[in-house]
C-alpha cells in the first residue's frame, strides 16, 4: 500500500509489467534515425496500452521518496505520456502537428497525477531538469527520429544510474544524431539538444565534458588529445515521428 490508498501503486517497471511487455512488443530496433520505431497505430487498438496509462497514474507522488526513485518515474512518465498524446492524436506525421502556435504540444495536458494536470514542458522543464543530472536528456523521447532513441525498457530505481549512463552512451554512438566527428576538419557535430540545454551539462564539465566523457572510446581519445578544441556544429533536428511504417500519416 502507497499513500494510505490501498489502491495506489508505484509504476510497475518489472520485465512483467505492462510497460515492460508494451516496450517489448510495439517497438523494434532499427538501423533508421529513429534507432527505435513504435508501431503507435497497433498500440492505439491495444487494450495493453490504456494499462499502461491507468499503471502510471495511480502512483501517489508521495511515493517517490528518494532521487532514483523520482528519476526512473518521471523519465518513464515523460515517454508514455508523448507515446499516449501521439497515439490519441493519429494520424500525425510529427508530434508537433498536435499542437498549434497558441497551445504547442508540450503544453497541452497529457495526463493527471494526483489531481494535478501534467504537460511535457512540466515534467521537463518543472520537475526533470531541477533535479541537475543533464543525462535525462539522453533518456526522455518526444516521438520524434532525432531525439535519443527510446529505451526498449523501462527505466528502474534500482538501476537508474547505470541505465543513464547506458542512454548516454547509446545516444553518442549514434553518428546520424548523437556524435560524429570529423578529424580532417577539426569539427564535431552533436544533438541540437546540447545548445537548447547548454546550462543543464555544466555540472558535468560542461557539454565538451559531457561529450567527452560519454563517447565511444576512439571519439573520447580523439577528443581529449588532438580534438580538444575541435569546433562544435548541431545536426538538423529532425520532428518527423519515430514511428513505424505501417503509422498512419495524414494525406
Amino acid at each position: 500500500m502507497l499513500g494510505g490508498n490501498p489502491n495506489a501503486t508505484a509504476l510497475d517497471t518489472s520485465a512483467n509489467g505492462p510497460y515492460a511487455k508494451v516496450l517489448r512488443e510495439y517497438t523494434v530496433a532499427t538501423p533508421s534515425l529513429a534507432g527505435t520505431e513504435v508501431d503507435y497505430d497497433a498500440l492505439r487498438q491495444s487494450d495493453l496500452w490504456p494499462a499502461v496509462v491507468t499503471d502510471l497514474e495511480r502512483t501517489p507522488l508521495s511515493s517517490l521518496e528518494t532521487r532514483a526513485q523520482k528519476l526512473a518515474f518521471w523519465i518513464n512518465a515523460y515517454n508514455i505520456y508523448a507515446i499516449d498524446i501521439v497515439v490519441k492524436n493519429l494520424p500525425v506525421s510529427s508530434i508537433r502537428d498536435i499542437g498549434n502556435f497558441f497551445r504547442p504540444v508540450w503544453r497541452r495536458t497529457v495526463g493527471t497525477l494526483d489531481g494535478k494536470p501534467l504537460t511535457l514542458d512540466g515534467i521537463e522543464h518543472q520537475t526533470l531538469r531541477p533535479m541537475g543530472d543533464p543525462r535525462i536528456h539522453a533518456a526522455i523521447v518526444c516521438a520524434s527520429l532525432s531525439c535519443p532513441s527510446l529505451r526498449r525498457v523501462p527505466y528502474t530505481p534500482e538501476g537508474i544510474d547505470a541505465e543513464l549512463d547506458a542512454a548516454a552512451k547509446t545516444w553518442l554512438a549514434n553518428p546520424k544524431k548523437g556524435l560524429a566527428v570529423d578529424r580532417e576538419q577539426n569539427q564535431l557535430r552533436i544533438s541540437k539538444i546540447f545548445d537548447w540545454s547548454e546550462a543543464d551539462f555544466e555540472a558535468r564539465g560542461g557539454v565538451r565534458g559531457f561529450v567527452t566523457r560519454y563517447a565511444p572510446p576512439a571519439e573520447r581519445n580523439w577528443l581529449e588529445t588532438s580534438g580538444a578544441k575541435a569546433r562544435i556544429r548541431y545536426f538538423d533536428y529532425d520532428w518527423n515521428l519515430n514511428g513505424m511504417a505501417t503509422t498512419p500519416r495524414p494525406q
